[in-house]
């Protein structure tokens, strides 16, 4: 059996779901996987962790919630100074180096940690590196790319997250341009990071067939279903959505009493959509249901009416480049997915082409998207989208971990 070495930022029971499901099928294929993480407490996929060895390296010890941001404030400014995250994590990556035998390292990353650490492993036990970019900073409209707010100090923050974003992306490119190949998500991506390696490869995210496919369960309301997080209206802009409500509200066609919009969200992202909704007096409709397991993910899809994804127009300013998990496990149950706003890019074409549902421009479009469901579900007590299978198929993760694996071989044949 072959054995890679992945080494990531996130990797099961926290919100790891692209390398945690590459795991589970690596193994299916001759590959046996050795982790290296960062430590964290979200419990998110719990259902994933405990099947692969897995180093984790914990950098936030402290449990006193002020005490806790102070920590991050200070390793944040370790690590743009001082490269300390990555650091640490090159230290325990030689630990496992020297007591296994691998064929090649792969690094999964959402913005640039631990790119660095990973490529200096490899330059020192001459192995090949594998990059895997989830997210790049160039798809935000701000600074969202940041995973925590930085406290403001007479303008200082601006000045840290510019040039945090600066030293990110001048340390990513440089590891983008000595990899062996690069992997993303999203055409977009594909040509952005075409710029530091020729060699880059779409490899969407997916669903995992064994858990997500469809179930007709008939419900007593008309469930709208939003799973995620709200970063800012600026990337993900549900506006179209309220006011729909409020114009079907109005003109009698459902009422809050049998249309309900359930959000698993976290607090953050509810204060965002509680805004939104008083705007178009539509907060009756909502019920804020907080975050759950992943596991529970396929039953609540599946006793959902509309699967809702939101996001806004990619043009301009707008987020670039996205195709969100949700999407694709809303895919795989079947249930018709409304996107607002469209991206008017990759996310509306593939929506379009798989016939998956709507992804709309405007108020009207959406208002007759939610009335032809309605009456489905009325009709039914249950709502299903044609979805074309053949179109389907290639955003399994199993078919994605073959792509990943082509990808491997083509290394190990060629170096």
């Amino acid at each position: 059996m072959k054995k890679v070495l992945v080494i990531c930022d996130l990797f099961p029971p926290a919100f790891g779901p692209r390398m945690g499901y590459l795991c589970k099928y690596l193994k299916h294929y001759n590959w046996e996987p050795v982790i290296l993480t960062e430590a964290v407490e979200e419990k998110t996929f719990t259902f994933l962790a405990g099947k692969d060895k897995v180093t984790y390296v914990n950098y936030y010890t402290a449990k006193n919630p002020v005490l806790k941001k102070l920590q991050w404030i200070s390793t944040l400014f370790l690590d743009l100074c001082f490269g300390y995250k990555d650091t640490r994590m090159y230290n325990a990556a030689k630990k496992l180096v020297e007591g296994n035998t691998f064929d090649l390292i792969l690094c999964s990353s959402f913005r640039t940690f631990p790119l660095p650490a990973a490529q200096k492993v490899a330059d020192k036990y001459k192995l090949p590196l594998v990059v895997d970019l989830r997210d790049i900073i160039e798809q935000y409209t701000g600074d969202e790319f940041m995973s925590h707010t930085l406290p403001s100090f007479c303008g200082l923050n601006k000045l840290f997250v510019s040039v945090f974003k600066r030293k990110s992306l001048r340390d990513r490119n440089r590891v983008l341009q000595k990899a062996s190949y690069v992997t993303t998500i999203s055409p977009w991506h594909v040509d952005i990071l075409k710029q530091y390696n020729p060699k880059v490869e779409l490899i969407y995210n997916g669903f995992d067939p064994e858990l997500f496919y469809p179930e007709q369960k008939t419900t007593d309301q008309f469930i709208i279903t939003y799973t995620g997080r709200l970063l800012s209206t600026a990337m993900r802009d549900p506006g179209l959505l309220m006011e729909a409500l409020a114009i079907l509200s109005a003109e009698n066609v459902f009422t809050d009493k049998d249309c309900r919009v359930y959000w698993y969200v976290d607090d953050a992202s509810r204060e965002i959509i509680s805004e939104e909704a008083r705007k178009y007096g539509v907060l009756p409709f909502m019920d804020f249901k907080g975050y759950v397991p992943a596991s529970d993910i396929p039953s609540i899809l599946n006793n959902s009416s509309v699967l809702l994804l939101l996001t806004n127009r990619a043009q301009g300013t707008g987020p670039k480049g996205v195709m969100t998990t949700k999407f694709f496990e809303s895919l795989a149950v079947e249930k018709p997915i409304l996107c607002v706003r469209s991206d008017e890019s990759y996310l509306a074409k593939a929506i379009d082409e798989t016939k998956a549902g709507l992804a709309a421009t405007n108020v009207k479009e959406v208002c007759h998207f939610l009335k032809y469901y309605y009456k489905e579900w009325r009709e039914k007590g249950c709502t299903s989208s044609p979805i074309d299978k053949n179109k389907l198929l290639r955003f399994s993760r199993e078919e994605q971990a073959k792509q990943f694996i082509k990808i491997f071989e083509k290394i190990n044949i060629h170096g």
